[in-house]
């Protein structure tokens, strides 16, 4: 059932060109503050533009990960990507938000 959501969002996604017009235009967005971006204790970041710098896949494999607390076999199962491929997939995007927004204090994953 669950792959059978992922691969519906993947075709609608694919078709839906003024979601890729909004994702560009968000990731711009966040790239541009991310140069000029402090981080505080405090601050509170807005998961928008953290997951805009994420490519299409990245989002749904993270989103799968933490909002739905799936694990990476049920995630693998899901897009039909190997583990392995779905950990790599998790680090190489959480170092991606790191990265583009300057964060260096990374304490929860």
């Amino acid at each position: 059932m669950l792959k059978v959501a992922y691969t519906t969002f993947l075709q609608s996604k694919r078709k839906s060109k003024r979601y890729g017009e909004i994702l560009d235009e968000a990731g711009h967005v966040a790239e541009m503050e991310s140069r000029s971006y402090t981080q505080t204790k405090h601050e509170v970041f807005d998961l928008d533009k953290l997951l805009a710098v994420l490519t299409q896949e990245e989002r749904a494999i993270m989103i799968m990960s933490y909002a739905c607390g799936l694990s990476h076999r049920e995630i693998g199962e899901a897009t039909g990507l190997p583990v392995g491929t779905v950990k790599s997939v998790i680090f190489r995007g959480k170092e991606k938000i790191r990265t583009s927004f300057d964060i260096k204090d990374h304490q929860h994953g």
